[in-house]
């Protein structure tokens, strides 16, 4: 995925009002930019860090920049803006470079599905009608060279894995797909210590069908793309 224009530096001040961040440009002068990242974002905020931002050219946006990356004290690359991850994986796939999921012929994206009013983010379909549903989450929690998901307790995200099992269980193929938009994360597993009833549902999914993949990113102000598979321990 290549960010439509090039993205600019500045440093960090503070992220607020979970929606906005000031930032401080090189000339010395602030600004407040968007945050579309509503999680806690533990690690990755801190002042001081160096943030990439984007700009859009829509004249009606009260605040027409974008965070989109931080770069943080100990050199690491983290994509804050987690609408970018759903865009990073479904272009890897349709690149072929996920080789689990390289097979399909169609790929659809925010399909609605399931019994409790959901969108899958990623659908794909073979030639002879077998589906596949693709929940992508990104993981830019790390602590050590460990990185967990979630960050933050989420009823949403319990609501997706019972959706997955359903689909399961309806002889459907399902994935729990973790992109990995931190470069200081080597491995993933469940945030007990944070979500203990997530991290337990995941581990019923994976028994129910559910299938999970963790793929890592090479995150740049030019753009971002998955790399390999990494691996997941619950």
């Amino acid at each position: 995925m290549k960010f439509n224009a090039p993205l600019q530096s500045a440093t960090l001040l503070k992220r607020y009002k979970r929606f906005l961040t000031d930032i401080e440009l090189d000339d010395g002068t602030t600004r407040t930019i968007h945050c579309a990242n509503t999680g806690a974002m533990t690690g990755c905020a801190e002042p001081g860090n160096q943030v990439w931002y984007s700009t859009s050219d829509n004249p009606k946006r009260k605040y027409p920049n974008s965070w989109e990356i931080s770069v943080t004290q100990a050199g690491h690359w983290i994509c804050v803006n987690t609408a970018r991850a759903n865009t990073v994986v479904a272009e890897a796939i349709a690149d072929g470079k996920v080789s689990e999921l390289s097979h399909y012929a169609t790929i659809k994206t925010e399909v609605r599905y399931g019994q409790e009013n959901s969108r899958i983010d990623i659908l794909l379909e073979s030639t002879d009608n077998l589906k596949c549903y693709v929940e992508v989450k990104s993981v830019t929690l790390l602590e050590g060279n460990q990185g967990y998901f979630p960050d933050a307790v989420t009823q949403r995200g319990q609501k997706h894995l019972r959706e997955l099992m359903e689909m399961a269980q309806q002889g459907h193929r399902a994935i729990i797909f973790f992109a990995v938009l931190h470069s200081g994360i080597e491995k993933v597993s469940p945030a007990h210590h944070i979500d203990p009833a997530y991290a337990n549902l995941l581990e019923q999914a994976e028994k129910a069908g559910v299938e999970i993949l963790c793929y890592n990113a090479d995150i740049t102000p030019e753009g971002i793309s998955l790399c390999k598979r990494i691996n997941f321990h619950h």
